[in-house]
């Protein structure tokens, strides 16, 4: 199975793999389907990490949190083809475990600022998940979902997440953003069960 691989790897494995998924470059930037990797953003600055361009197509980088290290990384490759990248950085980081991947992104099923933790299940529709389930052969990694509500009317979930969140919207997000940093920080220092019962039953 691919994610048993340490191929590329040299030195120390990382004990956990977080991934903020999006789409890259400017046009992109600010948009609800970037909120995945704005949370990697956020993670990188509150622990010291600076995100850069690797031959694994991601912006990425490791730190170290409560002792542990822990790679980051925002694919550079577009949503549809984030599996790409992740199957690369498991790779790159030698993770073994899927468990220890933690995938933060957009979630049309949940209210704008809902948040949810979510170990393994289904994909909900979500490309970037696809995707990943596709390279990795398991859909057994953890999700940190934030929700970005589905748009009013006759508009497509897809336009909806391409496009920038008006101001209230957007504040709203920024907050979530933060929550979710959060949340990911909890997975990887009190374990799932017990980040899950924190951030899950919150509101």
């Amino acid at each position: 199975m691919l994610w048993r691989s340490r191929a590329g790897r040299t030195g120390e494995p990382a004990a956990w793999m977080v991934v903020g998924l999006g789409n890259p470059g400017d046009r992109y930037a600010g948009t609800r389907h970037n909120v995945g990797a704005d949370v990697i953003g956020l993670l990188a600055g509150r622990h010291g990490g600076t995100l850069k361009r690797s031959k694994e197509l991601a912006l990425s980088c490791e730190v170290r949190v409560d002792g542990e290290r822990v790679a980051l990384a925002f694919p550079q490759t577009f949503m549809n083809e984030s599996g790409q990248s992740v199957g690369h950085l498991v790779r790159r980081y030698g993770i073994e475990d899927p468990g220890r991947i933690v995938v933060i992104h957009d979630e049309l099923d949940l209210p704008v600022g809902g948040l949810r933790i979510k170990a393994g299940g289904g994909l909900a529709g979500h490309n970037g998940l696809r995707s990943i389930t596709t390279h990795l052969k398991t859909q057994d990694y953890l999700r940190v979902r934030i929700g970005v509500g589905r748009p009013p009317g006759r508009r497509s979930g897809a336009d909806h997440v391409l496009r920038r969140p008006g101001r209230a919207e957007a504040d709203e997000l920024g907050i979530v953003v933060q929550e979710a940093a959060d949340a990911v920080e909890a997975v990887l220092t009190d374990g799932v069960d017990a980040a899950m019962c924190r951030f899950n039953d919150r509101s």
